[in-house]
């Protein structure tokens, strides 16, 4: 059985457009068209409304999509197994992960990786909380996520980094380089606040701290925040490993109290992975131990 014609079809649901799937599949635009059309023909069922935005599933489209998506995880699954019991080290293994390890660790740990599996692929799956990450994993969408612990869901998870958590201020900010950060200033200077969603860490350590900040504003993008506090117009909260080779002029201050992100790497279940998956988790394990510490 092809699976190309269900990938195809996961593609342009994930895009919501032909031409964004096209691209990333590097059909042409019109391959992708036939292609979707030529399944709904197989299958006797719609599976888009074509409008000017792009398309959106039907409500048939929406029915088969955890169908064709676990069909497709299974012959992954597959494929996999077949490579280990032939003792080959190929594969996909698909990564769901956060900003700032995907800007501060992933390009450097999967060059070394690469450099010891080199025929061994990867997909990387971008997600902002906690939830989603573990959601990704639990769904079969993701072989493994890097999430901050401890989970809510049931992963096997390992603890790779204890990540501190610091008041960021300007270069030029006059209590720049202060050891501890002022409780008093924590709560009277312009605060920028991270949006979190579920995640509710940065209000945890606010709350233990017993602070109600001046919140100015509020971003959910990491990099927003500290190119506006790098230009004056507040202070954040914000873990070490975001301010790791920052473009801006920035001062990380410590807290009146240390607080922690554990960030770890987590599996649906540490004794089913496939060998890519298992050779992927061992590397980043030894990969963050030699530069963190941990």
């Amino acid at each position: 059985m092809s699976m190309g014609k269900y990938q195809v079809f996961l593609r342009v649901a994930a895009c919501g457009g032909f031409t964004q799937a096209a691209e990333e599949l590097h059909f042409t635009q019109s391959g992708v068209s036939h292609t979707i059309a030529a399944l709904e023909s197989e299958l006797g069922v719609p599976l888009f409304v074509r409008n000017r935005g792009g398309v959106t599933l039907t409500a048939d489209g929406r029915a088969l999509l955890p169908y064709i998506q676990s069909l497709c995880d299974d012959a992954l699954r597959l494929e996999q197994k077949a490579a280990d019991l032939r003792g080959m080290e190929t594969g996909l293994v698909r990564v769901a992960t956060f900003n700032s390890v995907s800007v501060q660790w992933l390009p450097y740990l999967l060059k070394s990786f690469r450099a010891e599996h080199p025929h061994i692929e990867f997909e990387l799956l971008p997600f902002v909380e906690n939830a989603e990450l573990e959601g990704a994993v639990l769904s079969g969408q993701a072989d493994c996520c890097f999430v901050s612990l401890p989970t809510t869901q049931s992963l096997d998870t390992w603890l790779l980094h204890r990540d501190q958590w610091k008041v960021v201020v300007s270069y030029g900010h006059p209590l720049a380089g202060r050891d501890p950060f002022p409780l008093d200033a924590l709560a009277s200077e312009p605060f920028i606040y991270l949006q979190e969603g579920d995640d509710y860490e940065v209000q945890a350590v606010l709350d233990r701290l017993q602070v109600r900040p001046n919140i100015q504003y509020i971003l959910r993008d990491d990099l927003s925040i500290l190119a506006m506090v790098s230009n004056n117009l507040g202070i954040s909260i914000m873990p070490e490993l975001e301010l790791e080779h920052c473009p801006y002029p920035l001062v990380a201050c410590p807290l009146p109290e240390p607080f922690y992100r554990n960030i770890g790497i987590g599996v649906k279940d540490k004794t089913a992975l496939s060998l890519s998956t298992r050779r992927f988790v061992e590397h980043t394990r030894r990969w963050v131990a030699t530069h963190y510490g941990q």
